[in-house]
């Protein structure tokens, strides 16, 4: 397949490029300087040139705060950038897959959140996601979305990307107790971004590792036992005493309800792609 993947220089889109060199594709990996989404006439111009076949769309403004601090580019990059890329895509007949978040969701159910559960995000981030989801099946009714959540891989900014050489230094680190998502190794959602686009099945997708969930805590601490560290290392705080500008989802676990019977077998469970993360060589872990 010749594949346009946007937001390659970010944490899914170096594991989707991974993922596609490796079944043979040929890809164009456009990182925020080559590929500014935000503009639909840079869009258009390097679609119609590249003329991919699929077109993954892994960029994104993933800095909730500051989302929350700016809304109008948190629209530009989260709305109007799939947009533009989904309307490139069916310009093109192109495959169009875009990355969602479990933040479209307000946070207060217990269990598994589906695609039967109405979206209802309660920060600037979420609701710009949620727009971009529907702008792109607006423009595109063959659009792909993929909500998944909780990432964590090789070059990762975030805490559970982050975490692993923390720890490794025996660094302290707090780690939140009351906020619960199913973590997803970058690796096994990569996979399946490519599978769902060979299979061009248009639809709302929940991507996410098995094992039930956790919260950033027992990710922690999970990590320092296969680490082989003290779990003192691993202090508990509650979300409410960080005072972030922007609401986070108490509960945003996912669940698909449709996977299976398109042929998709789960995903192994979060544990399992943990393991894979630790078994990297460090230098692929390494953060920049």
């Amino acid at each position: 397949m010749k594949v346009l993947i946007t937001g390659a220089g970010g944490l899914v889109g170096r594991a989707v490029s991974e993922v596609c060199l490796a079944h043979g594709d040929e890809i164009f990996a456009c990182d925020h300087q080559t590929l500014d989404i935000t503009s639909a006439t840079a869009v258009e111009r390097e679609v119609g040139r590249l003329q991919p076949e699929v077109i993954i769309n892994c960029a994104a403004w993933t800095d909730v705060d500051g989302c929350e601090k700016d809304p109008d580019r948190a629209r530009a990059a989260n709305a109007q950038g799939p947009e533009n890329l989904a309307r490139a895509s069916y310009n093109q007949g192109a495959v169009f897959v875009t990355i969602s978040t479990d933040y479209v969701f307000a946070g207060d159910k217990d269990g598994f959140y589906t695609q039967l559960d109405q979206p209802n995000p309660q920060s600037v981030y979420g609701r710009m996601k949620l727009e971009g989801e529907r702008q792109s099946q607006l423009v595109y009714d063959r659009s792909i979305v993929v909500r998944t959540g909780f990432i964590f891989g090789a070059g990762g900014r975030n805490f559970l990307s982050t975490v692993v050489d923390r720890l490794r230094r025996e660094e302290t680190v707090g780690a939140i107790v009351d906020a619960w998502g199913t973590p997803t190794f970058a690796g096994h959602l990569a996979a399946r971004l490519r599978e769902l686009a060979e299979l061009n099945l248009p639809g709302v997708y929940h991507v996410v590792n098995t094992g039930g969930g956790a919260t950033y805590e027992e990710f922690a601490r999970a990590v320092a036992l296969e680490l082989g560290k003290d779990q003192s290392l691993v202090q508990s705080i509650l979300s409410h005493t960080l005072n972030r500008p922007a609401p986070r989802p108490r509960n945003s676990r996912l669940r698909c309800l449709i996977s299976e019977s398109r042929g998709l077998a789960a995903l192994p469970t979060w544990r399992e792609g943990l393991t894979e993360f630790l078994s990297a060589p460090k230098s692929s872990r390494t953060t920049g």
